[in-house]
């Protein structure tokens, strides 16, 4: 309106234009030489175009580092007077402005929609980062951490906060320390390739025992130049307990299969001991000195057929559903009759609390002896060094 030519949007003119497919390749190619492009130029339909035509009567392409960006169409001015050359010359000189105007804004645009895209990732990444259920831990040349995640925090029951710019050799316990030095060696952490510890034996700074496999690996710049490195922690000491328990039972297994094989073996002689023996008893007369030695050896064939039968019990395997009423002193008794030559060896003294008149329990006495003899073991195996005592102590329920 400045310059007396009248804006096409208050002529009336529609915003969405039915121009030729080709048009910017037109506008491009006659504007070439003069910069500005009459209407009567340009190969519109007028059936199509005709109020195109009628409004509009010259085009001036925007062009910035040779691409066309825009394109303004004006029309004549109030009373129908063409152009003129100083027209012209304003008119090529605001459309440069314009065009650089219309670029920043679309490089602007394009900068937010990138800003935005790497803020979906980047809390994408953080998902995952926290979600996983193994700890994470990032450190810098200097071995600072600079983030961990989640999973590490309650591993070593670290707070993310006091973690954070601390050397990551002094958050944890002195044994692992100094395996950490050991696999990094004199580089420190300008690590070149991956590193691996697997089950190490470490607890953390309130005093919980843990089994861990690490992985160390660089981390990388885009410019190919290391900017840290990456530990991975994964806590392996509950499988590594349930492996154990079923290491053990498997034992406790095979066990039972030998014993039953070995028990059916003896139990033939020792029957036939026992009952050679009580002939020869009922033979001698009480007052000869060889009844009270044969005596001897009837108590000791009786107690080798008990500890036979009870091998046979231990290793049958027993249904869930066999239930009834026992006497749980006599199936403790029993574990430790069974139990007794290794507790021996390892010197432990087993002591008896047992409560009078305790009333039977309803159970399966062959899974009892079982767990109670885990127990016992267990028990066993913790006692550093034997020279132990082990207390076994019953109490009913009411008490």
């Amino acid at each position: 309106e400045a310059s007396g030519y009248r804006a096409a949007a208050s002529a009336g003119l529609s915003s969405p234009m039915q121009v030729p497919t080709d048009f910017r390749d037109m506008i491009r190619t006659r504007s070439a030489e003069t910069g500005i492009v009459r209407a009567d130029d340009l190969e519109m339909a007028a059936e199509r175009n005709g109020f195109v035509r009628r409004v509009l009567h010259y085009y001036v392409p925007c062009v910035v580092r040779g691409r066309m960006v825009a394109v303004i169409g004006l029309g004549r001015s109030g009373d129908g007077a063409l152009l003129s050359s100083e027209d012209v010359e304003i008119l090529r000189m605001v459309s440069g402005y314009i065009a650089v105007a219309i670029e920043n804004s679309l490089l602007y645009q394009e900068q937010q929609q990138r800003a935005a895209e790497l803020e979906l990732l980047k809390e994408f990444n953080e998902s995952i980062v926290e979600s996983i259920n193994v700890g994470l831990m990032a450190v810098d040349l200097d071995g600072r951490i600079t983030r961990l995640n989640s999973a590490l925090e309650e591993i070593f029951s670290l707070a993310r906060d006091e973690a954070v710019g601390e050397k990551a050799e002094e958050l944890f316990a002195e044994d692992f320390a100094d395996t950490l030095h050991q696999v990094l060696g004199p580089e420190g952490w300008q690590l070149r390739q991956t590193r691996q510890i697997y089950k190490l034996h470490t607890a953390t700074r309130a005093g919980r025992s843990l089994i861990l496999n690490i992985a160390l690996a660089p981390l990388w710049a885009d410019s190919d130049e290391q900017t840290g490195s990456l530990v991975v922690f994964e806590d392996v000491t509950e499988r590594l307990q349930l492996e154990e328990q079923l290491q053990q039972r498997e034992r406790l297994s095979s066990i039972g299969l030998l014993a039953a094989g070995v028990a059916h073996e003896v139990n033939t002689p020792l029957t036939g001991v026992s009952s050679y023996t009580q002939m020869l008893l009922n033979m001698l007369p009480e007052n000869d000195p060889k009844h009270a030695l044969l005596q001897k050896v009837h108590r000791q064939a009786d107690r080798a057929t008990e500890i036979v039968n009870n091998l046979l019990n231990f290793s049958r395997t027993g249904s869930a559903a066999e239930f009834n009423g026992i006497d749980i002193h006599r199936v403790l008794d029993d574990t430790l009759q069974l139990l007794e030559p290794q507790l021996r060896r390892s010197q432990i003294e087993i002591i008896r609390e047992y409560t009078d008149n305790l009333p039977q329990v309803y159970g399966n006495s062959v899974k009892l002896q079982q767990v109670f003899t885990n127990l016992i073991l267990n028990a066993r195996d913790s006692i550093a060094n034997g020279n132990g005592r082990i207390t076994l102590a019953t109490r009913n329920g009411d008490d």
